[in-house]
């Protein structure tokens, strides 16, 4: 069946909504796009005038407003945040669908996590999804006040709502429509098995835990693609361990660029923490989501594409040698923008 996950290898910010908007424009196929989680983190990707856009609640698969996009029941959706990226895309409402069992991120889950400290202890955006998954688990628990909400509850969100979602996708995969589940931030993040709790998020960050949020079966799942980038982030403040943590400044100059490289998070706005490539991590990533694509973003901080027809042996070609000798598996897309990426046989490296 044509199901795509995509998912990330690292903490996050890997360039997940750039790949599932790439897969989207190769693929021949009718198009449904997914986006599991909540508006806690936010993808990128730019349109087809090379216009950006951040998008939290809404996949960045679906920027070219060519595709069915699904909100499904492992969904965590702040309605005013949806309802301001439809219009600001002007997206075609009748094109979106939402399970009514899908869950509302609402102010008294950001008012729980602002009180909880969390904010400062983990690193949390406090955007509530933490709040909300919370209120979803405790199921009305007698100790535990924060409402768990449907979006089937709330009005501004009836005319998405679709009661047989699944059943849906299920005619569509039937029909062979290809269906791209974006999924959030990245393996480091993962609540049960990345390793780093309680520096995590509130969610499973597998592609298993995105399949299982968007309500489908492991036989559905023909390509897996796991993100990565060069230079691992994670956000400002106490966020938990980051190897070989460096400076955007230090980046910069290794790459010889005067530009400020500086990365902020699209949520917050607070300037990410970066470290040096560690791939104890993405080997972690590797056997836990076992990916038939990998994706390597960023680039563009260790040099140019042009070095890799040019210059045998450049810099760019040697971390790439010495990173795929790492991880013991090679990259199949390489990315040097946030606009396109170049195909490992197009990169002059076997």
């Amino acid at each position: 069946m044509p199901v795509s996950i995509v998912i990330g290898g690292q903490f996050g910010s890997e360039g997940k909504g750039k790949t599932a908007l790439e897969i989207v424009r190769r693929s021949v196929e009718p198009i449904v796009a997914i986006r599991v989680g909540g508006p806690n983190s936010g993808h990128m990707a730019y349109d087809l005038s090379k216009k950006k856009h951040v998008l939290r609640q809404l996949p960045a698969a679906c920027i070219d407003k060519n595709v069915d996009v699904v909100l499904p029941a492992g969904s965590y959706i702040d309605v005013d945040t949806l309802l301001s990226e439809i219009d600001a895309l002007a997206y075609p409402r009748n094109r979106i669908l939402i399970s009514s069992q899908a869950r509302l991120v609402r102010p008294e889950h950001r008012e729980w996590e602002r009180d909880s400290k969390l904010i400062g202890s983990i690193g949390s955006t406090g955007s509530g999804v933490g709040g909300a998954v919370m209120a979803s688990v405790a199921r009305k628990a007698r100790n535990f006040k924060l409402p768990s909400i449907s979006a089937a509850d709330d009005p501004r969100l009836q005319e998405f709502i679709d009661d047989s979602l699944v059943n849906n996708l299920r005619m569509r995969l039937a029909d062979n429509q290809r269906i791209v589940i974006e999924g959030t931030q990245g393996y480091g993040l993962s609540l049960l098995d990345s390793g780093f709790w309680p520096k995590v998020t509130s969610r499973t960050t597998t592609a298993a835990g995105a399949l299982a949020e968007a309500g489908l079966s492991p036989k559905d799942v023909d390509d897996i693609t796991m993100v990565i980038r060069t230079f691992p982030i994670r956000v400002a403040g106490e966020s938990g361990p980051l190897e070989n943590e460096t400076t955007w400044e230090a980046i910069a100059k290794n790459a010889g660029r005067s530009e400020d490289l500086k990365e902020y998070t699209s949520v917050t706005g607070r300037v990410r923490r970066v470290g040096r490539f560690d791939p104890k991590v993405v080997r972690r990533a590797l056997d836990i989501n076992y990916p038939t694509r990998l994706v390597m973003n960023h680039l563009d901080y260790i040099g140019e594409e042009r070095e890799m027809e040019a210059d045998r042996d450049s810099p760019l070609k040697s971390f790439i040698a010495k990173t795929e000798g790492e991880l013991g598996r090679k990259v199949d897309w390489f990315g040097f923008s946030g606009l396109h990426f170049v195909d490992r046989e197009d990169m002059h490296l076997d």
